[in-house]
């Protein structure tokens, strides 16, 4: 009797020990790290649209104003600080006129120097810009292309990886032509103020 209660207790041991060992033999698991997000940077080439409405004078003309709408693209560069620089081109449909004179259309070419804080941008811009006008009188219209500079800022803000959201200001002086007219050769000036919202598309 003993003999059978030794031999069974023998027994239990030998099965239980491998399963103790096997416990023994493998820690816990280390928890899994995750690798942190990669902080916004501004770098990298844009495309996007934009509408807004302008105001300025024409000599020889009443005040101008209207719509703006048109596309616009660029490229920024940031480095590992706040500084953000690039370049930008746009491209505008324009509606500002008066009863004599429109601005037709207008474009620019500008840097841009900026500062960011994450994913808020503020910048300065200026540059070359151009447009088309075009002068009429007693039913005797003129063409004409004007050259000059504009100075503006803005603010942007990316409301993700890809796409922001921006409001700026331009003031463009596109200097002086001389339109033909029913009295004759005039030299009209243009300046011209401009407040639009847009987006872009980063890629």
């Amino acid at each position: 009797m003993n003999r059978s209660i030794l031999a069974g207790l023998g027994l239990a041991a030998l099965i239980s020990a491998p399963a103790a060992a096997a416990d023994l033999g493998y820690p816990a698991p280390e928890p899994v790290a995750y690798a942190a997000a990669m902080p916004f940077t501004w770098t990298g080439f844009y495309l996007g649209a934009n509408a807004g409405y302008g105001w300025g004078t024409a000599d020889w003309s009443p005040d101008t104003d209207g719509f703006v709408g048109g596309i616009q693209a660029g490229y920024n560069w940031q480095g590992s600080g706040p500084l953000v620089l690039g370049f930008e081109a746009d491209l505008q449909y324009s509606n500002v006129e008066s009863s004599v004179f429109t601005l037709d259309y207008f474009g620019t070419l500008r840097a841009r120097a900026g500062f960011a804080v994450d994913q808020f941008l503020i910048y300065g811009t200026g540059g070359f810009a151009y447009g088309g006008g075009t002068y009429e009188v007693g039913g005797l219209s003129d063409d004409k292309t004007h050259t000059g500079w504009t100075l503006g800022f803005g603010g942007e803000y990316a409301v993700s990886n890809n796409v922001t959201l921006r409001a700026e200001y331009l003031y463009l002086d596109m200097g002086s032509e001389t339109y033909n007219t029913i009295s004759g050769p005039l030299d009209v000036g243009l300046t011209t103020n401009m407040l639009r919202a847009g987006v872009n598309y980063k890629f």
